[in-house]
């Protein structure tokens, strides 16, 4: 049974969804003005999971995510330029073209996240004639006023306008109307912008359409559409007046899904959302992701210190969507060394069990992905390898502090057997499932699966079968073979022989001189294998190299 944390009852509650089998879900996306940051990324993709887990369960799915290409002001309360047009000035480019690139770069790195296509991603610019529509039903209902600047929706004739955040008006508490107001003809603070005129601050507006609202400063009720009313208009176009479910961001909660709520259940008249979810944030260092501090990281810059996308998925699962996550280099370096395990169990259980081999192959390996578009990094500590700073206990400071739980155990735990039953093992990750989507807890029960009894076929086919809802591609995974170069070869034999004579000073010295080439060794109980790096997981690696040799982690 699917239980869902309702942000609006503020309890979990057994789903139950308007048609039987079927689920109307919406996601509020992206405002296309700039290069989304990871904080983004990771709204996306525990929209995704939920997505997938969704369909895990059985149900058809029908998800709009949007796009705000107009109308979303530089502060969530009615205030400032238009982000469009902000971006549009700084680049030189007209709004549409801003729109039509960030779009790009988002959708470009949601496909690397592997984050599912949603059935619609409706354009807000595409929709205004459904928006002044809905607005003139607003205003012929009552439930809206005309001004000079604007038209605005009159927070005073909604039920209950602050039930979602819990917030109180009077008292200005968390983005509720801040008291002052640029327009004197305003109600009241709270009062909320459907449509905004070609007038006052926005009189050179680089957006506008025609509408039937009225002005005395403009010709033609020209102007453009506030934020909220896009999502209402839009989900209702795709969805119908009743949604299952709606999801954003908790960031959301007090202006943009109260608004939401009070406009689409005063024009349509009928309950607009029956569950709520919302994502807590991902911070950084133990703060919030901040630009001037250089810590509002895109994705372009994850990849470009050589981490495989999928590293930065695999992280966002060790969270639930509704607790805060921090990021740290370090918290990623764990998940990419987790995700690399992973994918050598896969490798291991096809290929099937082999004795460790005699010397070093002349090859490298790289899993799941072609050597010029991804790399997949060495583990700084493997069961199997013996550096200088394991030998002084300090081992791997990520793991030994817990800074990233999902995998825990597996590193010292992965030989021992499971009693459970394949059925067992199914029933547990369903249960994590529909327990509010605890994303973490079935990846705990997929590393369970690799201790179980059963044998390499049924644990091969278990975790491609919960990659459903992770989304890792781990059945694509797959082992490619490449000629070394002479002199790597030659170095790689030296090492070897080193470790063999016990010599730990010369085999790690080899080592720097290898990654000063562009490889990585890692040292398995099977084999020593070699892959080519890139210059920034070459210097981080020997970053963490010098640190061990100095006998502590970083």
């Amino acid at each position: 049974m699917l239980k869902i944390y309702n942000t609006l009852t503020k309890k979990k509650e057994e789903f139950k969804p308007i048609e039987d089998g079927k689920i109307k879900f919406y996601h509020c996306g992206p405002t296309v003005y700039w290069v989304q940051h990871i904080g983004n990324m990771r709204a996306m993709v525990l929209a995704d999971l939920i997505n997938r887990s969704l369909r895990y369960l059985g149900y058809d799915v029908k998800l709009v995510r949007n796009y705000t290409d107009v109308g979303h002001l530089t502060s969530d309360e009615d205030e400032g330029e238009d982000k469009l047009e902000k971006g549009a000035r700084r680049e030189n480019k007209t709004p549409q073209e801003i729109a039509e690139k960030y779009i790009k770069v988002f959708e470009d790195d949601i496909r690397d996240l592997n984050v599912l296509e949603p059935e619609v991603k409706p354009r807000a610019t595409e929709h205004v004639k459904e928006i002044i529509e809905m607005v003139k039903t607003l205003l012929e209902k009552g439930c809206a006023y005309t001004t000079d600047l604007a038209v605005y929706f009159d927070v005073s004739k909604a039920k209950d306008y602050t039930r979602l955040s819990g917030q109180v008006l009077e008292k200005n508490i968390s983005e509720a109307g801040k008291g002052e107001v640029s327009d004197k003809n305003k109600k009241q603070p709270a009062d909320f912008a459907l449509w905004f005129f070609k007038a006052g601050k926005h009189k050179n507006a680089l957006q506008f359409w025609e509408s039937p609202f009225e002005s005395p400063l403009v010709e033609n009720g020209e102007g453009f559409p506030g934020w909220a009313i896009e999502c209402s208009a839009m989900s209702k176009k795709y969805l119908g007046n009743t949604l299952d479910l709606h999801m954003g961001g908790v960031e959301h909660i007090p202006v943009h899904h109260t608004n939401e709520i009070a406009q689409s259940e005063s024009a349509n008249g009928v309950k607009f959302v029956n569950y709520w979810l919302h994502n807590e944030h991902l911070n950084v260092n133990g703060g919030k992701m901040s630009k001037s501090e250089g810590t509002a990281w895109s994705l372009a810059e994850i990849k470009e210190k050589g981490y495989d996308p999928l590293v930065l998925r695999y992280f966002f699962l060790g969270s639930h969507y509704r607790s805060k996550q921090n990021f740290t280099w370090e918290a990623l370096d764990a998940a990419e060394v987790s995700l690399r395990k992973l994918r050598e169990r896969i490798i291991e259980m096809r290929k099937g069990s082999e004795g460790r081999k005699e010397g070093v192959e002349r090859r490298q390996t790289i899993l799941n992905y072609p050597l010029d578009k991804k790399r997949h990094s060495e583990p700084r500590m493997l069961r199997g390898e013996e550096s200088h700073g394991a030998r002084n206990g300090c081992g791997n400071a990520h793991f030994a502090a817990g800074s990233f739980t999902p995998q825990s155990g597996v590193q010292d735990d992965a030989n021992l057997n499971s009693p459970l039953s394949r059925g067992e093992i199914k029933r547990k990750f369903i249960e994590a499932v529909e327990d509010d989507f605890n994303i973490p807890r079935a990846l705990a029960v997929m590393w369970e699966a690799f201790k179980s009894d059963l044998d390499d076929k049924e644990k091969l086919e278990l975790v491609f079968d919960f990659d459903r809802v992770f989304g890792l591609r781990i059945e694509e995974v797959k082992e490619v073979k490449e000629e070394l170069p002479e002199e790597v070869m030659a170095l790689v034999q030296a090492r070897e022989a080193a470790r063999s004579a016990k010599d730990w000073a010369r085999a790690d010295e080899i080592r720097d001189k290898i990654l000063n080439l562009g490889f990585s060794v890692e040292d398995t109980e099977k084999e020593a294998v070699v892959k080519r790096v890139k210059k920034e997981q070459s210097r981080r690696e020997k970053k963490v190299k010098k640190a061990e040799r100095a006998g502590c982690s970083i």
